[in-house]
């Protein structure tokens, strides 16, 4: 793996990922709604860890539970990388993009301190 400061690390996951499933042939079952389903699946397993902490912060948290915070995020990020790939969405830009459209939909001046989403306040 390359690590160059100009080295965009999503197209790397993106060809490692593709690299993965090439070899062991697949990507005949990496289609966009299996990805979906098994983003979802990681998602949760994600949670799981947090089930039943009062808050999940970090003082709460033992070895064993970051280790599984940090493989379950690796698999999100990993479906997700594969879900973008196979959808012809570019995440960098997309999120760029979601970070503007929020900004404007939650501004400062206006949520600072408040959780209500925008169209409560």
């Amino acid at each position: 793996m390359s690590s160059r400061p100009d080295t965009d690390t999503l197209d790397e996951l993106r060809t490692l990922t593709r690299a993965f499933a090439a070899e062991r042939d697949w990507q005949q079952f990496h289609t966009p709604k299996n990805l979906a389903m098994a983003l979802s699946v990681e998602v949760a397993e994600l949670v799981e860890n947090f089930q039943w902490l009062p808050t999940g912060a970090a003082e709460e948290l033992d070895e064993r539970k970051r280790e599984g915070i940090r493989h379950e995020l690796a698999d999100v990020l990993l479906y997700l990388v594969q879900l973008a790939d196979r959808t012809g969405v570019d995440l960098r830009a997309a999120a760029l993009e979601k970070l503007r459209l929020n900004a404007q939909k939650y501004p400062v001046e206006r949520v600072k301190g408040d959780a209500r989403r925008y169209d409560e306040y």
